[in-house]
């Protein structure tokens, strides 16, 4: 079987056996203490924890993977060995709460052998020390003779932390025959001979802090199967190298670069299998909406993208190919995954602009490391200043360095970068720094008794309700018109009143998934659990977060008309003052393309169509187009905002009910936060309107000021600016006359026809033509002038006449050096200029004793 019917037959075996058919989720998972998806379950950990209900009770993926950042990374063994790989698939099936190890072994096991057509001969399992029921079950229940179950003790069981879900684990093994290593099962053979192709987690337990284990009252399945591995099972091949999809993309990898596999040497086919996974990973992230950067997700992302070039140019290659490796996974694996169809220009783009810049100093980097190398004495570091200049000019990040020199047996002084460093390594610790996470054990359990908050934020302003917890902190009620903080809309602010006690709400947020917690500021009287309760949401305030969060929508369609396909939001914040849109684009919006945006929102505005907002199922959504953003997570029913004809996004904050409600838009700013990574901040409604007072209001005041028109304002300041130069000019020719009347007092003061004094109030220029003037009064044949400029620092001049028995540049060549600076030097002129005025008196004693009279 291909990997792509593999994929098929998973997904069909487990939906006829009544599971939910779930999409990939983005390899941006919504953990907090994730870098990438690492698993498949990661997109089902809320339901296994508890925090959130499942919308099913059955479900079975085919789940994108990346592991190459913090503790889940294989970036350095890709290529090198038979298995690791950046980018894999999981193939898994999961029960919330439902079927349990029963129903979890047997239909693994018709799977493997029917389905797949697996030797059951050829198959072992393994259980945990403990579990007698699993190993009860593989043998009586699905026919596995005792000899071919093992017990395993870690390897066999899994947490997913210190607290929370826990239980034994199950695994299949394939044995890849007597070739391939000693006999005696996973437990005593050789691991190359046994591998194993599935694992079925069965979470029965909640581990305490102090380790005690406590069953479960549902509880569930999460199995993990790897497609690659499995794959390479079923066509009979010994590495995942050698499976048809990532054996079509190193021949894909082979005729870009041109290199013939069958001659090449095995350094050579290393580089090719690490294009081949490196193109593989690369186009899923940036699909996904990841972008090179010097941080975070982005960081990885330009370490395995700029890697892949490296390797590239190992092959000689001396042009681009990273973009034709990526039409090579689209047209591969596009099949299953039409997000890369839909974005295949974008993904290439950006790939192909990062290996651009990178092969801009590739070179050049790849020299300096190459003489740093050659000069090292024998068992030497790289000093951590080289791999520092590597990185911050050339680009080259550290892990590509240390690959490079460990291929010499060299080490890299990795302190010492980290010091050059510090600054960007605090930035990207703080990005991977783990949420704090607090107890919100509390919280699921009012969601448990009670249900979910019921928001009718929607329809009405002020809410009948009744408190459920109130802690002097925080206060929870059974319903509320108060939009909690969610898709960047800020939480909503107001009042809560009982018949003893009111409460000021400074803000609203999610304790827990479906159940609203409002900070409370000021308390009057009291407030007690079981009260009635009349909640009031600050209306003029959430009309305003209304229009600007509609705006957000609009703004986000029209730069995809006038900016492009590719921009993808990243981010926004949306308050009652102001919005903030971050999207995905790699240069700067011009302000044409500022004016288009706005003339397009306010078009749509003007033309005051209907907002409509509603819910419907997923499959719904996507049929009308809806755009979901990354970063959010939905559900199967989802609300779809369609903001006039021409904007159709899945969204669940508050809008307007047309578009005319909105009002002015205009766009206040725009600005790089990272790379590849822009924000736009617009106003809305009144924002708008006091905005243009403002403006107004500068513009009357400076043109009263210049006794101009508000409309002649342009016309004034050119003419006071015409006026400022003329002035400045009649400025220097009048200090230039000054100076030069000076000339013959200072000449009285010449000892031997040289005039050595220090004349501060004139610039160079002055400074110039008064040394050039002394120097022509009669007896005169040698000046040296000092001067304290008034912007700061010193000027010194030296003018000598023809006859001279002095040269300019030499009577002021000590002196130049002593007021730290430099300047021009001639025979006849020298003018020099320095930093240091303290020493400026010092400096003409020099000149003196360079002229002979000091």
């Amino acid at each position: 079987m291909r990997a792509n019917e593999v994929r098929k037959a998973f997904t069909d075996f487990f939906v006829e056996r009544g599971h939910s058919p779930q999409p990939s989720a983005s390899l941006i998972p919504h953990d907090p203490t994730l870098l990438f998806t690492v698993a498949g379950m990661v997109p089902f950990k809320t339901y296994f924890t508890g925090e959130e209900a499942a919308p099913y009770d059955r479900a079975v993926t085919i789940q994108k993977c990346v592991r190459a950042g913090g503790k889940h990374n294989d970036l350095d063994e890709i290529g090198r060995t038979k298995r690791h790989l950046t980018f894999f698939e999981m193939m898994g099936n999961f029960s919330f709460g439902d079927y349990f190890k029963s129903d979890a072994c047997k239909w693994a096991w018709e799977f493997v052998t029917v389905t797949l057509g697996l030797d059951p001969e050829r198959l072992w399992v393994t259980v945990h020390l403990s579990d007698d029921e699993a190993a009860t079950i593989w043998e009586h229940e699905v026919g596995v003779p005792a000899e071919r179950i093992q017990r395993l003790d870690e390897d066999n069981y899994w947490k997913m932390g210190d607290t929370g879900p826990c239980g034994p684990c199950s695994e299949i093994f394939w044995d890849k025959g007597p070739e391939f290593g000693a006999d005696g099962g996973p437990e005593h053979g050789d691991e190359d001979r046994f591998i194993e192709i599935w694992n079925l987690v069965f979470m029965q337990f909640d581990q305490g802090a102090d380790g005690t284990k406590t069953p479960l009252p549902k509880p569930s399945i999460d199995t993990g199967m790897g497609l690659e591995r499995t794959v390479s099972v079923l066509q009979g091949v010994d590495s995942v190298w050698d499976t048809d999809e990532l054996s079509a993309l190193q021949q894909a990898a082979a005729e870009l670069t041109g290199l013939d596999p069958a001659t090449a040497e095995f350094d050579s086919l290393v580089s090719l299998r690490i294009l081949a996974d490196h193109a593989r990973s690369t186009s899923m992230l940036v699909s996904d909406g990841v972008f090179p950067s010097n941080e975070a997700r982005g960081y990885v992302l330009r370490r395995i993208l700029r890697r892949a070039v490296r390797h590239a140019y190992l092959l000689g290659v001396e042009t681009p190919v990273m973009g034709g490796m990526v039409d090579a996974v689209v047209e591969l694996m596009g099949g299953d995954y039409p997000d890369l169809v839909e974005n295949h220009s974008f993904i290439r783009d950006v790939i192909d602009r990062e290996e651009v810049r990178f092969r801009e100093t590739l070179r050049t980097g790849q020299a300096i490391l190459d003489e740093e190398l050659g000069a090292l004495a024998e068992g030497a570091t790289l000093s951590g200043d080289t791999a520092f200049l590597l990185h911050d000019t050339y680009g080259f990040p550290l892990e590509v360095t240390q690959e490079i020199t460990a291929e010499r047996g060299v080490e890299v002084d990795v302190d010492a970068f980290r010091q050059a460093m510090a600054d960007q390594q605090k930035r990207a610790k703080d990005a991977r720094k783990v949420a704090a996470v607090g107890d919100t054990g509390s919280l699921v359990s009012i969601v448990e008794a009670n249900g979910e908050t019921v928001f009718t934020g929607r329809d009405e302003a002020q809410t009948d309700a009744v408190v459920l917890v109130n802690d002097g902190a925080v206060l929870v009620l059974d319903r509320t018109p108060f939009y909690a903080e969610s898709g960047g809309q800020i939480g909503d602010v107001g009042t809560i009143r009982t018949e003893s006690g009111e409460a000021t709400v400074t803000d609203t947020r999610y304790g827990v998934p479906g159940l609203v917690v409002h900070e409370i500021g000021e308390m009057r009287g009291e407030i007690s659990v079981g009260q009635h309760a009349t909640a009031i949401i600050d209306n003029e305030r959430r009309a305003a977060i209304r229009r600007n969060h509609t705006a957000t929508h609009l703004l986000h369609w029209a730069l995809h008309k006038v900016v492009g396909d590719h921009v993808k939001q990243q981010g926004s914040w949306v308050g009652p003052d102001r919005l903030r849109f971050d999207f995905s684009h790699y240069e700067a919006v011009t302000p044409a393309q500022i004016a288009e945006v706005e003339d397009l929102v306010n078009g749509e505005v003007l033309s005051n169509p209907s907002c409509r907002h509603f819910e419907t199922t997923m499959d719904e959504a996507q049929k009308l187009g809806a755009i979901a953003f990354f970063g959010d997570k939905y559900g199967d029913i989802v609300r779809v905002l369609e903001a006039g004809p021409n904007s159709t996004e899945l969204c669940g904050g508050t809008h307007v009910r047309a578009l005319g409600d909105i009002g002015a838009f205009r766009v206040v700013s725009e600005g790089s936060i990272g790379s590849n990574i822009r924000r736009i901040e617009a106003v809305t409604g009144m924002a708008t309107i006091e905005l243009m007072r403002g403006v107004d209001a500068t513009a009357s005041a400076a043109a009263k000021a210049l006794s101009v028109q508000p409309d002649e304002l342009t016309d004034g300041v050119e003419r006071l600016q015409a006026e400022a130069k003329s002035l400045r000019k009649e400025l220097d020719r009048l200090k230039q006359q000054l100076a030069v009347g000076q000339a013959p007092a200072l000449a009285a003061k010449a000892v031997d026809g040289v005039v050595v004094d220090r004349v501060d109030g004139l610039d160079r220029n002055g400074l110039r033509d008064l040394a050039v003037s002394i120097r022509d009064q009669e007896s005169i044949h040698a000046v040296v002038l000092g001067a304290e400029l008034d912007g700061g620092g010193v000027a010194l001049v030296a003018a000598v006449t023809p006859d001279s028995p002095h040269k300019a540049g030499a009577l002021i060549d000590d002196a130049k050096r002593t007021v730290g600076g430099g300047g021009k030097s001639a025979d006849d002129l020298a003018v020099a200029g320095g930093k240091d005025a303290s020493a400026l008196d010092a400096a003409l004693d020099q000149a003196r004793a360079a002229a002979g009279i000091g």
